[in-house]
């Protein structure tokens, strides 16, 4: 039997705690989280990202979370908490559970950034071209 996309989601949204923007708030304040926008770069120039994110596109994820990894990130210790988010939750569960997976433990899923926006969250703009 093959995976679908729904049993992917079950599973992911079984292993990874969404959280609203007010809890990030929560956690941001208390545990210094390492945010992760896993949208693809257009969206982010387009709309900014969360204040202070990291922004590693979904298919760089395990690349960028993998120690061993010639592409590794060093703001990614399997000891910090992440927060992760996507445009609408869906590709974020999927990441939260892949980091999951590769041994971190204290993952959220933050869902959508408008969400975040729209809550009165922080946002970092990105730099108009020609500026």
């Amino acid at each position: 039997m093959s995976t679908t996309l729904k049993s992917m989601m079950e599973a992911a949204n079984a292993a990874v705690k969404r959280i609203t923007p007010a809890e990030a708030r929560e956690l941001i304040a208390k545990a210094n989280p390492l945010i992760v926008d896993v949208r693809d770069a257009p969206e982010v120039v387009k709309t900014g990202k969360v204040a202070g994110a990291l922004h590693v596109s979904r298919g760089m994820l395990e690349f960028r979370a993998c120690p061993d990894s010639p592409y590794h990130d060093k703001a990614f210790a399997k000891d910090k908490t992440i927060i992760v988010y996507c445009a609408s939750g869906g590709r974020s569960a999927l990441a939260g559970k892949t980091l999951k997976d590769m041994g971190y433990t204290e993952v959220y899923n933050l869902g959508a950034f408008k969400d975040w926006a729209e809550s009165g969250g922080t946002v970092d703009h990105p730099i108009e071209s020609g500026m």
